[in-house]
């Protein structure tokens, strides 16, 4: 036996735990090199002499085995853990298909072992059969199966789930996937994946039977089922395809409708799916237990010390002899649907008691009547300790702490942690959507609980490139937006990638040109000036070019300008009083208008200038959330005043006797010399005499002279603006939103002799885009009408407009935001309180699309048919197209 022992291999196996029980059966190992029995007892310790690396590895040897918690020199018990964990710690990496260790042999205390692993094979390519070629692009997406990737059986099982239950969710009830993998020819260790995808064909539902349904018909509870819908050729929005997922939930919702109304036993007996005869269609058949009424009785509340039974009824709103609602009493306990609800549970967390836990009990049923004990365990206060936040990789954190309302050693409070979510998705860097604060080391004992915000940053700089015809001619614009820039590090070279980013600040610039005009703006604004309070500071600086038409040859005349000079600075603070929701800004602004021979009619000056200095204060409050694109709930509101000095209060003008071109009259309208009625003088053709009888004066000379009366009018604007929006954001159900919008605006001016300023009028109707104009003008937008259509010619100092816009998102992801809309609004413009009437307007109703992408900003198509004539028309205006670029959400 010694003889033959001393023939074998010396090669000890030590694969898994298995084969390390296999181990301590030898009693010996033996080297292949020599002829004499080293001895080997179970569970002798050595020190680890060396650990060679074989097999089909692309790594560094020394990297596998650092990897794998070995050092040379370590002691090491053979068999023993040490080896066991090594196994199991490279296992854990997912690399590799097979882990095996051999003695290779024994010198005195030292042992000397291999490491034989094979790597697992990384994706070559992919080919996808039996789906169109956009399909196969999103699905290699979806599922990552990027070139270099580990294929293990976790990748082949998670990518066939994910594919079967996409088409599943499309209506594809009978999708198959397979996937097989075939070792590359050229690449060693890398396999081509194919992946087989029969869809097989559409399921429809044909219909959905209900049975034991008394209290309400068929049809009542087939509504209630939101995502599960029968087979109709009306319905548009909803197919009818069948999600096991969203069908459980739907059932939830027809029990839900009958403890709703008092139906508290109310259960699905049994639900039952089959396929129709020709085995291409789904048949649902649903047995109802409806069960019998119920009303509620006493509700007491047992355990509350810190709010009075009185308070917490009223917060439950549910009194004795009220039908029974178990859907509301639950909602009115802790609303699931809406996290800064106002429920009891929500009561408690927003004061500090994290650990507080509510439950109703029913305590006693008599007939039809059910009293209830609402059980309360308060349990200790709660602060935050440790706030962290994750995920930005472009912005500064204290960009984003500043914004935080959860601070470490503050009282626990949920309405704190829902406003941090909406104040961080409102700054715009990050993907509203994929906020998560997560809770951390939640300790019950010392009263503590960390926080980390998790958080997707997205693109938050936008450039703006189109043209397009407009204003008489092509129109050319060229916009940048930074929306987390840096000014701090304008000068650091490094920063520039391709600019500074990450302090919160925006920066934008735009050029915009045809033919007959160029307008180019900066502006530059700060969100926390000085650091350390939330007061924003705004700039802006702007210069704009128009030229006047040449109606004889065509093109420009380039001697007929109007040059528009503005400049403005702005501060805006976040309140305490009466809410931190408020903010009251002010803003002092500049403009010079310097016209050279320009006229057109709308100033009644072709030839000076004009210079507007205007103080303008606002207040507003905006507690939209939480996605600043596609808001769901809240509202804003905000009122401002524009007024510049009143200059003819002091200037000593009068400006009733200053002149007009109304005492003009003309005194020979045909085309020969008259003679006056004295007989004194030739009156020659288009001669004007003033209302003095001073000698005639041709029209030209009279507007001439009339230009002087206004240039000296409105050398410096005078005039007051008030302004008024409100905006509201209403959950209908899910997504689906309801935003109702009034606005309100009056020019009005000091000294009624002076008149209404030709600048900062409200332009009503259109798209609402405002294109060059900068002379302080307001566009309004109206949809269903042409481009300022509503309001005269030169505007209109007063407007007013009413909306109610449905919206229902098709995707928010953080590439790209689409959403539906369909509205109906109605608005006008006055030329002076005596004509003013807010329900006499222009009505139009319609729907459009909206595609917001973080590098283009906001882009939109409307079709709004307009109800009403415009002023000469006795027809209804009916459908206009607008196109939307960069406008507000």
């Amino acid at each position: 036996m010694e003889k033959q022992a001393n023939k074998l291999n010396s090669i000890l196996v030590l694969h898994k735990p298995t084969l390390l029980l296999i181990l301590a059966l030898f009693i010996g190992v033996f080297s292949s090199k020599a002829q004499e029995r080293i001895p080997f007892d179970q569970g002798t310790k050595y020190f680890l002499g060396e650990v060679k690396v074989t097999g089909k590895i692309s790594y560094n040897e020394q990297t596998v085995v650092t990897f794998a918690g070995l050092e040379k020199g370590q002691e090491v018990t053979i068999p023993g853990e040490e080896i066991s964990n090594a196994i199991k710690k490279l296992g854990k990496l997912g690399l590799f298909s097979e882990i095996d260790f051999f003695v290779n042999r024994v010198q005195g205390d030292s042992i000397y072992l291999e490491l034989n692993i094979n790597e697992l094979p990384k994706l070559n390519e992919v080919k996808i059969v039996g789906v169109k070629k956009s399909k196969k692009e999103t699905l290699i997406k979806d599922n990552a199966l990027t070139k270099g990737k580990i294929v293990n059986e976790n990748l082949l099982t998670t990518t066939k789930n994910y594919i079967e239950n996409k088409f599943r969710k499309d209506g594809f009830y009978n999708t198959k996937v397979t996937i097989s993998t075939k070792q590359d020819t050229v690449e060693s260790n890398q396999v081509n994946m194919l992946v087989y995808i029969d869809k097989g064909n559409k399921i429809k539902i044909n219909s959905i039977d209900f049975t034991g349904n008394n209290v309400y018909s068929s049809s009542q509870l087939r509504k209630r089922m939101k995502n599960t819908k029968q087979k109709n050729v009306i319905r548009i929005f909803k197919a009818s395809k069948y999600i096991k997922d969203k069908y459980k939930e739907d059932l939830v919702r027809i029990i839900d409708k009958y403890k709703e109304n008092g139906y508290r036993d109310a259960r699905i007996v049994s639900d039952t799916l089959g396929f129709t005869k020709n085995k291409k269609e789904l048949s649902l058949k649903i047995n109802i237990e409806e069960g019998r009424k119920y009303y509620f009785g006493d509700i007491k509340f047992l355990g509350n010390t810190i709010y009075p039974d009185r308070g917490l009824q009223q917060m439950l709103g549910i009194k004795r002899g009220d039908v029974y609602n178990g859907v509301l009493l639950e909602k009115r306990i802790a609303d699931k649907s809406k996290p800064d609800g106002e429920d009891i549970t929500n009561l408690y967390q927003n004061n500090g008691y994290l650990f507080s836990n509510i439950n109703a009990v029913e305590v006693k049923t008599v007939n039809d009547t059910i009293d209830f004990e609402i059980r309360i365990v308060e349990g200790p206060l709660a602060y935050f300790n440790k706030i962290t936040v994750v995920g930005n990789d472009r912005t500064n954190d204290k960009v984003i702490y500043r914004e935080l309302r959860t601070k470490p050693g503050q009282k626990y409070s949920k309405e704190e942690l829902v406003r941090t979510i909406r104040e961080i998705g409102q700054l715009g860097f990050f993907d509203p959507e994929a906020i998560d604060p997560k809770f951390k080391n939640v300790d019950a004992a010392a009263g503590t609980v960390d926080i980390e915000y998790n958080l997707v940053e997205k693109g938050s700089s936008q450039i703006e490139l189109q043209g397009g015809y407009g204003g008489g001619g092509f129109i050319g614009t060229l916009g940048l937006s930074f929306n987390n820039f840096s000014a701090r590090n304008i000068f650091k070279k490094d920063a520039y990638k391709p600019l500074p980013m990450g302090d919160g600040q925006k920066l934008s610039l735009r050029l915009q040109g045809s033919t007959f005009f160029q307008t180019y703006s900066l502006s530059f604004s700060e969100p926390w000036f000085g650091g350390k309070k939330p007061i924003q500071f705004s700039s802006s600086l702007a210069f704009s070019k128009q030229f006047a038409a040449n109606n004889f040859v065509g093109g420009i005349d380039k001697s007929k300008n109007f040059n528009i000079f503005a400049i403005s600075f702005g501060l805006a603070k976040r309140l305490k009083v009466p809410d931190d929701f408020f903010v009251i800004s002010h803003a002092l602004s500049f403009q010079f208008y310097d016209l050279n021979n320009y006229n057109t009619g709308l100033f009644t000056f072709g030839n000076g200038s004009s210079r507007n200095l205007a103080y303008t204060i606002g207040l507003s409050r905006n507690n939209k959330g939480v996605n600043p694109i596609y808001p769901t709930y809240g509202s804003e509101f905000s009122i401002s005043g524009k007024f510049t000095p009143p200059y003819s209060y002091f200037n000593k003008i009068d400006y009733a006797n200053l002149g007009s071109l109304e005492p003009y009259k003309l005194r020979n309208e045909g085309s020969t010399p008259i003679l006056s009625q004295d007989q004194t003088e030739f009156i020659l053709p288009g001669e004007y005499i003033d209302a003095n009888g001073n000698r005639a004066l041709t029209f030209q000379e009279a507007a001439a002279d009339q230009g002087k009366v206004d240039q000296e009018k409105f050398n410096w604007l005078e005039y007051y603006k008030i302004k008024f929006k409100a905006d509201w954001y209403t959950k209908i159900f899910d997504k689906l939103i309801l935003r109702s919008l009034t606005e309100f605006g009056y020019l009005g001016s000091y000294n009624n002799a002076r008149g209404l300023v030709p600048f900062e009028r409200f332009f009503v109707g259109g798209d609402g885009l405002a294109n060059f104009a900068q002379d302080g003008r307001e566009v309004i937008q109206l949809r269903g009408y042409p481009n300022n259509s509503i309001s005269s010619r030169d505007g209109g100092p007063i407007y007013n407009k009413f909306s109610l816009e449905l919206r229902y998102p098709l995707t928010l992801k953080a590439a790209a935001s689409i959403y539906m809309l369909t509205f109906i609004e109605g608005g006008s413009a006055y030329n002076n309180f005596k004509e003013y009437n807010p329900f006499v307007l222009k009505r139009s109703a319609g729907m459009g699309l909206r595609i917001f992408m973080p590098a283009f900003g906001l882009l939109g198509i409307d079709f709004g048919y307009g109800f009403d004539p415009l002023t000469g028309s006795t027809q209804p205006n009916g459908m206009e197209t607008h196109f939307i670029i960069g406008q507000q959400f």
